[in-house]
């Protein structure tokens, strides 16, 4: 990875969505937003598995922002399932509380959008 890994993370970010998306867009009959959402928690959660791998052998982890970046476009199901299967993230409260505003916030927008598309 480049000495930025802002940079490096948000590039395999967008080539793992762009593939993913490609993929389910072309072998599957899943409407857009569903291939999107799909695809995000997807990577989300890899990067929670990766993360984990790299903070047990003591290597360049992924910058908690990216992370949050991720659960808020989109990847908090499958951050979500990160932190219970790989116990990752788990016990930094900091984390957590982040973590739990955005899933409110998301939540708040479902509810929103739903209401206004009855």
């Amino acid at each position: 990875m480049t000495s930025n890994p802002y940079k490096s993370f948000s590039l395999v970010t967008a080539i793992l969505l762009a593939s993913t998306g490609i993929a389910l867009w072309h072998f599957t009959n899943i409407h857009p937003l569903w291939i999107y959402l799909i695809s995000i928690s997807l990577i989300t959660f890899l990067f929670y598995g990766y993360d984990k791998f790299q903070a047990r052998n003591n290597r360049q982890r992924i910058p908690e922002m990216i992370l949050h970046l991720l659960a808020l476009i989109g990847g908090s199901p499958g951050a979500l399932l990160g932190q219970v299967l790989f116990r990752h993230k788990t016990k930094k409260y900091r984390f957590l509380i982040v973590f739990v505003m955005i899933m409110i916030l998301q939540a708040i927008v479902i509810v929103v959008w739903m209401s206004w598309n009855q």
